[in-house]
């Protein structure tokens, strides 16, 4: 029974993404509907917390409450709410259900409940179906029932979170960081992953970090995330562009000037870095300083001291810094273009940000969250991708990272709408309306299309292969590289788990 399979997944020793990814699935097979949705309340937004039956980059989308009037009607519910086939109000995975043959159908079914845990409204879970009349009375009774099974599982899934902040002593005064604060760098691919936990770490250490990283890549909020997991995370985080300071005021701007000290300086001015005393400062472009800077930076980090420009007296700062580049300072260290003793000092524990080419399928949920800001900015009904269209933007090696991919979507979709394309309709974004070559190297290279022959389809084999790859890296990543979770996660046994990853070259 559905309620005993629920019941068994609560004491089983489980990953928190898997046990709430299994739930999903589970509720989806004994309702027989097409898709589940498990959404976290953030503010007053819907984020989705597991799915099964959506498309991918439906785990990246941030639904607002205000914009959708069936979130905020189930959400202001303790009851099941079920909405009629019939109903006029917009539903917002229409278009989103994954389909067999990619079609945009509507939704036609729906019905949802609140949760809450520990007496507070915590999110939704949600139930779709493409059929009229999947749902009935009967239905609505046994969700409210196996509402409470979900609730449950989602207090185990916080009570292993909080276990896990209680053995990191930096999270001083909050134990669990909130769901946006969770989410702001997107992705569930085992690289990710393995880097957000090594961050969480050093976090903790108050050591000086440098993030290196191709343009684009997200570098300032891997910065904001570090300082948010330090103890320093109630002090101020002050960013500076250091690419954006003019020669003759980046010594004033870093470490603040007196009165007189020169031409237009009516006034005394503390510096950036006496602006983030007892918190942390963030030197993005760090290897755009000038050398003469660069001696004073040098300074601040031996000494912890600052000198006003035009002042005989250094003041004391308690700082981190966390800087950012997206040169290889070690050649401009060669070149004579950075300081050797400060490139030193900056990377005391140095960081690589992965380019969105080697992160897999994280392109989609990325792309599932701009098409979500997109949908709301344009003021259609539904944004989507075709199939055919997540396949181009997986193959594409994207050098210009995730920004590019935001640029694309934004794009895309503008240019839907120019072609004709009603905006109270499923858009769904066609592959030419991305604009991106027809096939790319990962390694972000192009090459020229290639012409497949029509007496050679590609290999069912290859096919196969491919798939079972996608989804072993997709079940690492969501149990944290546990081989032995994946294979629960999978529902195969671990040894032939272990014998297909080396038959597929992945081990």
């Amino acid at each position: 029974m559905l309620a005993d399979t629920l019941l068994a997944d609560l004491v089983v020793d489980l990953p928190s993404a898997v046990r709430l990814q299994r739930l999903v699935r589970t509720l989806r097979e004994g309702f027989r509907c097409g898709a589940v949705c498990l959404l976290r309340l953030e503010e007053d937004a819907l984020i989705p917390v597991a799915v099964d039956g959506l498309v991918r980059e439906a785990l990246g989308r941030r639904f607002e409450v205000a914009h959708h009037p069936r979130l905020a009607t189930i959400l202001a519910s303790r009851r099941t709410t079920l909405f009629p086939p019939d109903a006029d109000l917009p539903d917002p995975y229409d278009g989103l259900v994954e389909q067999q043959f990619g079609q945009p159908l509507h939704v036609h079914d729906c019905m949802g409940i609140s949760l809450h845990v520990e007496g507070e409204p915590w999110g939704v879970l949600t139930l779709d179906a493409l059929e009229a009349g999947t749902f009935d009375d009967a239905d609505r009774m046994a969700l409210e029932r196996y509402a409470l099974l979900v609730e449950a599982a989602v207090r185990v899934s916080r009570l292993e979170r909080d276990l896990r902040a209680l053995r990191m002593p930096h999270q001083e005064g909050s134990l669990l960081l909130s769901a946006s604060e969770m989410r702001d760098i997107l992705g569930h691919s085992a690289v990710l992953q393995r880097l957000l936990r090594e961050l969480d770490v050093v976090a903790a250490s108050d050591l000086t970090v440098l993030l290196s990283g191709e343009t684009g890549v997200g570098k300032e909020l891997f910065a904001r995330r570090l300082h948010r997991r330090s103890s320093r995370h109630k002090a101020p985080l002050i960013q500076v562009n250091c690419a954006a300071l003019p020669e003759s005021l980046a010594e004033s701007e870093l470490f603040g000037h007196v009165k007189g000290a020169f031409s237009g300086a009516v006034t005394g001015r503390a510096g950036r870095f006496e602006a983030a005393d007892g918190g942390t400062i963030f030197l993005d472009e760090v290897g755009e300083l000038p050398l003469s800077v660069q001696a004073k930076l040098l300074r601040t980090l031996q000494e912890g001291e600052v000198q006003r420009l035009g002042e005989d007296v250094p003041r004391r700062v308690d700082v981190r810094i966390i800087a950012a580049t997206n040169r290889q300072l070690a050649e401009s260290v060669r070149e004579g273009s950075f300081r050797a003793d400060l490139y030193h000092r900056l990377s005391v524990y140095p960081v690589a940000i992965p380019p969105l080419r080697e992160r897999g399928s994280d392109v989609l949920v990325l792309a599932g969250h701009f098409l979500e800001i997109n949908r709301v900015r344009l003021g259609v009904r539904s944004l989507r991708l075709s199939p055919e269209a997540e396949e181009a933007l997986l193959a594409y090696g994207w050098p210009g990272n995730v920004r590019e991919l935001e640029h694309v979507i934004s794009r895309a979709a503008i240019k839907a709408l120019s072609q004709g394309a009603r905006r109270d309709d499923i858009i769904t974004l066609l592959p030419e309306w991305l604009d991106l070559p027809q096939r790319t190297e990962r390694d972000g290279s192009r090459e020229e299309p290639k012409v497949l022959s029509e007496t050679a389809p590609p290999n069912l084999r290859e096919r196969v292969e491919k798939a079972q790859r996608q989804a072993i890296r997709d079940a690492l990543g969501a149990c944290n590289d546990s081989w032995a979770a994946a294979a629960r996660y999978l529902a195969v046994d671990p040894s032939n788990l272990h014998k297909l990853a080396r038959r597929l070259g992945l081990k």
